[in-house]
């Protein structure tokens, strides 16, 4: 009888899986469940966008791109990042087209941290930093944040954290699970740490078109921080394209060049018909996105005003579609209180701490959902609230 604990990898065997997929494979074992767990827009992909694709497809454009993606996409998005983000980037060597964002996030770890490294971590924060980071034999540095900062990384923070093992800081902004985002007076502080030391910035921008108030700016456009960021972006949360599976790395021309053979060996080219979507993504769908930003902040203020009046308290997150409220009024353990809310109410929401230690005592909940959906959600924590003893 083999034991595959003994022929596995430790590191591997060593890795939590996520604290949101138990949520969902238990709500997926009850019916009449409302759920406000997923991070996936509800809105179709825009039509110009799935034409393009379908396009493609009849004209036969089914083969292998280039490694590193279609020169005409690369070109688009160059176009793009100096039209939105004022950053400037070389489209033959400083762009990468990936597998989502997440498979541009794996290959950057890998291509800068050697074991030993350290790699800097704000919390509560994407699950899948700290997994991708601790697979490369880095030593994983949580910084945690608090509501009372709005969940935004301080510089006293950042300058206590770093150390002459440093080679890493993951950027998540605006931030998932929080909403959390960084002004540019914010980046100014946190460049100002980083100016002088070896520190690169892993800047994770998949938000970057939700947010609400101020434009986001990328800590790549701020005095001395392109040549140590490299940005980190893609089609499915701004475009509804989770499912095309299609993100992008920019950055500095040395560490694109070692990132693209990771991805020349693991993934050789992102998907062909996802590419030739992308293109009519970035040249025509300005106002889509526009759209589903306005729909998504009259959901954000109304999600916000309900959480706080049925007694949890909750700040108004400035980016992503995520609230991030306390449920520690309830004197519950986040997961205690999502497993209760889900047994007593049929109502999904992932509790703070998969995201970190720092996120207990809060839950995520998405509003990525229509405003039935998202009503019917809190009348039933309402009802959750009301019936708890007291």
């Amino acid at each position: 009888m083999i034991d595959y604990n003994q022929i596995l990898s430790k590191k591997v065997l060593e890795i939590k899986p996520s604290g949101i997929r138990r949520f969902f494979d238990l709500a997926s074992e009850m019916d009449g469940v409302i759920s406000l767990g997923v991070g996936e827009p509800d809105f179709k992909t825009p039509y110009a966008i799935r034409k393009a694709g379908i396009e493609s497809l009849d004209q036969g454009h089914t083969w292998y791109t280039a490694n590193a993606g279609l020169k005409e996409l690369k070109q688009e998005i160059t176009a793009y990042l100096e039209r939105r983000f004022q950053t400037k980037y070389d489209p033959n060597s400083q762009v990468l087209v990936t597998v989502g964002g997440s498979e541009a996030i794996d290959i950057c770890i890998r291509a800068l941290v050697n074991p030993g490294d350290e790699v800097l971590v704000p919390e509560p924060c994407f699950v899948a930093y700290a997994p991708i980071a601790d697979l490369t034999g880095a030593k994983v540095v949580p910084i945690p944040t608090r509501a009372e900062d709005q969940f935004r990384i301080t510089p006293q923070q950042l300058k206590e954290k770093i150390t002459d093992k440093t080679k890493l800081l993951i950027f998540p902004f605006p931030n998932n699970p929080t909403g959390a985002v960084m002004r540019k007076e914010h980046l100014e502080e946190i460049a100002q740490v980083l100016r002088g030391t070896n520190v690169m910035v892993l800047s994770d921008e998949i938000y970057a078109e939700l947010t609400y108030g101020e434009k986001h700016i990328s800590i790549a456009s701020i005095d001395g921080m392109w040549e140590r960021t490299i940005v980190v972006n893609g089609f499915s949360k701004a475009y509804a394209m989770t499912g095309w599976r299609l993100g992008y790395a920019a950055g500095p021309k040395p560490v694109l060049q070692q990132m693209l053979k990771v991805h020349q060996f693991a993934i050789m080219c992102a998907p062909t018909t996802s590419q030739y979507a992308a293109i009519q993504a970035l040249r025509s769908c300005d106002a889509e996105i526009e759209a589903m930003r306005e729909e998504y902040d009259m959901r954000r203020k109304l999600i916000v005003s309900e959480l706080n009046r049925i007694g949890l308290t909750c700040h108004s997150p400035q980016g992503a579609f995520y609230v991030f409220p306390s449920i520690q009024s309830t004197g519950m353990t986040s997961e205690k209180f999502c497993e209760s809310l889900l047994k007593a109410e049929k109502v999904a929401v992932v509790p703070g701490d998969a995201f970190g230690a720092s996120g207990e005592g809060f839950v995520r909940i998405s509003y990525s959902y229509s405003l039935n959906h998202i009503m019917e959600a809190i009348k039933r924590i309402e009802r959750f609230l009301t019936n708890l003893p007291k």
